[in-house]
């Protein structure tokens, strides 16, 4: 596995950085604003937040703007994703180890009261307090990620799990806009098995790793969905997952938007019923704050649906299209800036950062090379 280096203007820089931040920021604004309603039904929402259902970020955990163990593990993603590139100075080039290491750091914050700082390789995320909170991960996070067994395609973790929680963590994957889309897929292809080893579960992730490619490097959505379904088309077992995203470009067509559809294409629970949701919020909304309201009010898996919403509206406008009001209350927000804006660094201008004969401590202090 091998990436493509791009050559960056000041212009292309940021643009890109925009379009980062506005992928992770609009991920953990979808996630936090669906976590109050992410186990209710649609007549339950609307019990609980009126006729027209969920309107505003409102309290899950103790707190307005709180994110889910979705938002924790999509962080790691990009912290594992800047130690694997500082690593290939090593010789060492292995993403999905790479990872892995950046998962079971999350792991341990799921058991340990808070950062032990005498873990001088874990880098400056994992001493990031207000990540030592359990929200609700599943099982196949737990399970996955429980051990240093790393689950692959041909010996995958949980080969049974469907669940949506490897492709909400999956939109940093799209962000290596310097690499080919299949190789994009297929790194989050293989990371996704590591928790997620049903077929449907992980192409899901890779598909939706490929939306956020395509976007991030300007493409339309329409697209977007189109290469996805191209690339899918080669891989075995793709085809629940090319349903759910045909099945969300014919609800486009079925009139004005409504949660009856959202519901419908939602229903399941599974990754890719997620996905074609998240796909139809994006295609048919007049702007993000609306795009996540439908993303949220349905019985499916609303936060899940939202994270995957918000990601691929933030990917395609950037971080200034993002709700200001919503992203005040934001849980995780400094933190969520900072790591956009380092992956946004690395990408771009790494050369002057690490390499042959050039090495910020700095830098090699917040991603160290061991670990």
């Amino acid at each position: 596995m091998s990436a493509v280096t791009a050559v960056w203007g000041r212009v292309e820089q940021q643009d890109f950085r925009s379009r980062v931040r506005g992928t992770l920021l609009g991920a953990a604004l979808g996630d936090a604003l669906g976590a109050p309603v992410s186990a209710l039904a649609l007549d339950q929402v609307r019990t609980a937040h009126g006729v027209d259902g969920l309107a505003d970020l409102a309290s899950a955990y103790g707190r307005r703007g709180a994110v889910t163990a979705a938002t924790q593990l999509t962080l790691f993603t990009v912290d594992g994703l800047i130690r694997a590139h500082v690593r290939r100075d090593t010789g060492a080039w292995h993403p999905p180890t790479d990872l892995h290491r950046a998962y079971r750091r999350w792991a341990v914050t799921q058991h340990e009261w808070g950062p032990d700082e005498r873990r001088k390789d874990d880098g400056w995320l994992a001493r990031e307090e207000w990540l030592y909170a359990r929200r609700d991960p599943d099982r196949a996070l737990l399970a996955g990620f429980g051990d240093d067994r790393l689950g692959t395609l041909q010996e995958p973790k949980n080969p049974t799990e469907r669940g949506p929680s490897a492709a909400t963590r999956s939109a940093p994957f799209g962000l290596l806009v310097g690499w080919e889309p299949q190789l994009v897929l297929q790194l989050a292809v293989e990371c996704a098995a590591q928790t997620h080893g049903h077929p449907t579960a992980y192409l899901s992730a890779g598909a939706f790793a490929v939306l956020v490619h395509a976007l991030a490097r300007g493409d339309s959505l329409d697209a977007a969905v189109q290469r996805t379904l191209a690339l899918l088309a080669a891989r075995p077992g793709h085809q629940p997952v090319t349903d759910a995203l045909q099945q969300a470009l014919g609800a486009v067509r079925q009139g004005m938007p409504s949660p009856g559809r959202v519901d419908a294409l939602a229903a399941g629970r599974t990754a890719e019923a997620s996905l074609g949701a998240a796909v139809y919020c994006s295609l048919v909304c007049e702007d993000i704050r609306h795009g996540l309201r439908l993303a949220v009010n349905h019985g499916g898996d609303s936060s899940a649906v939202a994270a995957l919403t918000g990601a691929l509206l933030g990917a395609m406008h950037g971080e200034t299209a993002l709700p200001p009001a919503w992203l005040t209350e934001l849980e995780g927000r400094a933190a969520l800036l900072e790591l956009s804006d380092d992956f946004a660094m690395e990408m771009t201008q790494s050369a002057a950062l690490h390499g042959p004969g050039i090495s910020s401590p700095g830098w090699l202090a917040r991603y160290p090379r061991g670990g």
